[in-house]
């Protein structure tokens, strides 16, 4: 299976979909933020691993705490995604905090600013 094979691309999907629904309905871990979000995931073409991109609204000290949460229960949410989704082997999942969310924000907000400052300049 190649990489970005149909194949691939709907699994990732479907991967990524019930990731999303465990996270926000199964676990009860007190660490994990109620903001936390699947950005995407990436599953090896084996189905023996997988990169799981998690985005989480709010602090460092939140986000820091959700994926330790994530981390500690990867086999009860590797159990999960068995029992929900019918693939040959259920992946291995590794969590991986992704920022680009949180970039963009503070990117959109610096370039608006800019923008503000030279239209105010000009008047």
């Amino acid at each position: 299976m190649r990489k970005n094979s149909v194949k691939n691309i709907r699994v990732n999907a479907e991967v990524m979909r019930e990731l999303s629904i465990i996270i926000r309905e199964d676990i009860k871990d007190p660490r994990i933020s109620m903001m936390t979000s699947v950005v995407a995931v990436e599953v090896t073409a084996d189905l023996k691993f997988a990169k799981a991109y998690i985005s989480v609204l709010g602090t460092e000290e939140e986000a820091k705490n959700t994926l330790e949460g994530l981390k500690s229960g990867e086999g009860f949410i590797r159990r999960q995604l068995a029992k929900r989704v019918n693939l040959r082997n259920t992946p291995e999942i590794t969590f991986i905090l992704d920022q680009s969310i949180a970039y963009g924000v503070s990117m959109s907000h610096k370039i608006d600013e800019v923008t503000k400052n030279l239209h105010d300049e000009k008047e």
